[in-house]
């Protein structure tokens, strides 16, 4: 069994709320582009990547991002984050299971690349996070090793106290090489499983 550990780093869209890909997806299929045009820009297009690399530090705004990236993909700018994320909402059981750690008395922290800060609902950033991260805050993103050490540092813990969560697998190994355990968010219920067996902590 791997060494058990006393604290929770939690990335937030795609983790604590539903699949942003299905998302993505959904709404490209609503505006008649390929349905993979989204992932397909952010993995090859270099103009696009700086753009989203750029909204994720705060070096730009949503108003900034929509009209450049929104001639990159083929759709109308207006309103085009909104549209991407219409279909993305809370992940019950993951917002369930961060509770009851913290409620445990473990200690936890979020730590989220950002598209604008209008899209982490205030009420349960307090109530479930000990510390939080939002790249577009700290003008710094994921994966860069600075922000997990801030992460850790606004939780209250070392990083080899935590386990961090993420469902992009490129996130993972900066985490593991400051002494995180690192899980690969695919599935609540398979999250929730692991998250037991690294924190000691019955989620279920």
């Amino acid at each position: 069994m791997s060494e058990q550990k006393t604290a929770l780093l939690v990335d937030w869209g795609g983790v604590m709320t539903t699949d942003l890909f299905a998302s993505f997806r959904a709404f490209c299929e609503e505006n008649d582009v390929d349905a993979e045009a989204i992932g397909t820009a952010f993995r090859t297009d270099p103009e696009a990547q700086s753009l989203l690399f750029d909204l994720e530090r705060g070096l730009i705004d949503e108003s900034e991002f929509e009209p450049h990236f929104a001639q990159l993909i083929g759709v109308e700018p207006e309103g085009l984050i909104d549209g991407l994320f219409g279909l993305v909402g809370p992940d019950d059981a993951m917002i369930d299971a961060v509770r009851t750690v913290r409620d445990s008395g473990i200690r936890t922290g979020l730590v989220s690349n950002s598209w604008g800060t209008r899209r982490y609902p205030q009420h349960l950033l307090d109530e479930l996070f000990d510390g939080v991260v939002i790249s577009g805050h700290e003008g710094m993103r994921k994966p860069a090793p600075e922000i997990y050490l801030l992460g850790a540092e606004r939780a209250g813990v070392e990083p080899a106290e935590c386990v961090f969560v993420d469902d992009l697998h490129f996130n993972l190994d900066p985490a593991r090489e400051l002494g995180m355990a690192a899980i690969h968010h695919t599935d609540a219920s398979e999250t929730i499983i692991e998250l037991e067996q690294l924190l000691g902590v019955k989620l279920r």
